[in-house]
């Protein structure tokens, strides 16, 4: 299993994680459920119109947080926006709710990202279980 696979699969058993950036100088965290491992990269994404996207685009470097039972994993890394109209069109197959909101009708569009350059750890409360690059 690679890396990012692990992430993933460790993303799919929290179900809902913590995606975490800041405003200014003010840490701000919200509860992100979407995820897309492809081609082994984890892609995510957000309406371009949100101020996490603007946040985003101010300071990349961004870490998530999930919690899955006894364990949680911090994975962190620096956002690259995708121009892959391919990709954008694979998060929407696999989120239907994303669809109906992001479209040619509403005028609003889902910008794409994935980490680079990150670290990833699977940690207990008991400390780290598990580390490594991605």
């Amino acid at each position: 299993m690679t890396n990012a696979e692990k992430i993933n699969a460790f993303l799919d058993r929290a179900g809902v994680w913590f995606f975490l950036t800041t405003d200014g100088d003010q840490p701000k965290g919200r509860p992100f459920r979407f995820h897309l491992l492809k081609e082994d990269k984890i892609y995510f994404g957000t309406g371009t119109l949100k101020k996490v996207y603007r946040q985003l685009q101010e300071n990349p470097h961004v870490e998530i947080l999930a919690v899955d039972g006894e364990e949680f994993l911090r994975y962190d890394g620096k956002v690259v926006m995708e121009k892959n109209d391919d990709i954008a069109k694979a998060v929407l197959a696999k989120a239907p709710a994303m669809q109906k909101l992001y479209n040619e009708e509403t005028g609003f569009r889902l910008g794409i990202f994935h980490l680079e350059g990150g670290k990833a750890e699977i940690c207990t409360a008991m400390g780290q279980k598990e580390a490594f690059e991605v």
